[in-house]
């Protein structure tokens, strides 16, 4: 597995080279449309259908941090326009968990409880150039393995605030789920989840970014921190636009059965309005 993460990480590396040559060979046209994606990808509200197919890779999980788990989260995002001034941001995170040795010396395998957000947004920035939206945030006890979900369906506030200025991106978005029904046999959720985050996109399309996706579980009082630093590449694969991201993630804090580390791939369908 170390020896296929290198490989990955191997060929990622040459992907965004290849992609910001490309990029400098970009008609101007293309090249500010590119300029366009590149930026609105860092927005997690930007009017910009995108599917991404995200992978982490986490060791040190478990008892005697020897576990292992693989986690592709798909996060379809699609805006929707409901008035003159206004969009819905629908954003879906679809968990697919292949986790062992992290709980016992056991393995499990399938899907984990959706998560569901919904933005209401200003079309145009407000004052200061600031970006916004707020809304519900609905999860889904759909966790085909007890282990690998709450077990509880969850409602609560979701907002994100941001602002964009000379290729700088810097924000927060902010969740709370408390459970209100779901299988009495498990424990009851409160759960606050916080990612700040900041990044810088070059002229070539590559965005280097720092954020952290934390989690305070107030019925436990236990805080999982991991710390991610991604970078990713926009371009063009016969005129499809795409985006690349790869992502060393360290976890400063976190329950017994937290992992120590982890890599993050990512691979973006984009589908911009024409």
């Amino acid at each position: 597995m170390r020896r296929l993460s290198a490989l990955a990480f191997a060929i990622l590396v040459g992907i965004f080279l290849a992609g910001a040559a490309f990029a400098e060979d970009e008609p101007p046209a293309a090249s500010e449309d590119t300029a366009e994606l590149a930026k609105k990808l860092q927005n997690p509200i930007a009017a910009l259908i995108s599917v991404p197919f995200q992978s982490n890779f986490e060791w040190g999980a478990g008892q005697g941090s020897k576990g292992f788990r693989y986690l592709v989260n798909v996060q379809p995002v699609i805006p929707i326009s409901i008035s003159e001034n206004w969009n819905v941001i629908s954003r879906t995170i679809v968990p697919i968990i292949h986790q062992t040795d992290t709980i016992g010396p056991t393995t499990q395998d399938g899907l984990g409880d959706i998560v569901q957000s919904l933005f209401f947004s200003p079309k145009a920035p407000g004052p200061g150039g600031i970006i916004c939206g707020a809304g519900p945030v609905l999860q889904f006890p759909s966790a085909t393995n007890d282990f690998l979900g709450a077990g509880k369906f969850g409602v609560g506030p979701t907002a994100v605030a941001l602002r964009q200025a000379s290729g700088w991106t810097y924000g927060a978005l902010v969740n709370h789920v408390w459970s209100v029904a779901g299988d009495e046999d498990h424990a009851h959720v409160s759960q606050t989840f916080l990612q700040p985050f900041v990044s810088y996109t070059t002229k070539t399309y590559t965005s280097f970014g720092f954020q952290t996706e934390s989690a305070y579980d107030w019925t436990q009082t236990k805080w999982t921190v991991p710390l991610i630093a991604p970078v990713s590449q926009v371009l063009k694969i016969a005129g499809q636009p795409i985006s690349l991201q790869l992502a060393p993630k360290w976890y400063a804090e976190g329950p017994t059965a937290a992992p120590d580390w982890g890599i993050r791939f990512a691979f973006i369908f984009l589908f911009p309005k024409k």
